[in-house]
């Protein structure tokens, strides 16, 4: 998938939020933030927070963060795929992380058990 305008990653952050509190159980217990700083054409900065068995996006900085990922929209599409292993593309230099490698990993675990 390959999305071309802002809103369409506005559109795609509601929908991540929407699945992961409509099927939460991958996410219950989970007590943890996570960081986008995503750069190219839709480039932003973007919580995703699991709190309190729920997940909520904001559009902020992500210094806060208990992990942060740094990497290419078009890399962040991949990861939503499931085309894209963390591992790997942090290796490869396509993704940052600050903070623990294993919550990224933790993190890709959790997505790909949604279809986004």
């Amino acid at each position: 998938m390959v999305i071309e305008h802002e809103k369409d990653l506005q559109q795609t952050w509601k929908e991540i939020e929407r699945q992961l509190n409509d099927h939460s159980a991958p996410i219950q217990g989970l007590d943890v933030s996570y960081g986008f700083n995503l750069s190219g054409d839709e480039e932003g900065n973007y919580v995703l927070l699991f709190a309190n068995n729920k997940a909520s996006v904001t559009s902020k900085e992500t210094a806060e963060a208990d992990c942060t990922l740094t990497m290419k929209v078009e890399d962040f599409y991949k990861l939503l795929a499931g085309k894209l292993n963390t591992t790997t593309a942090f290796m490869m230099g396509k993704l940052k992380v600050k903070g623990s490698l294993g919550l990224a990993l933790k993190l890709e675990n959790i997505l790909t058990q949604y279809r986004f």
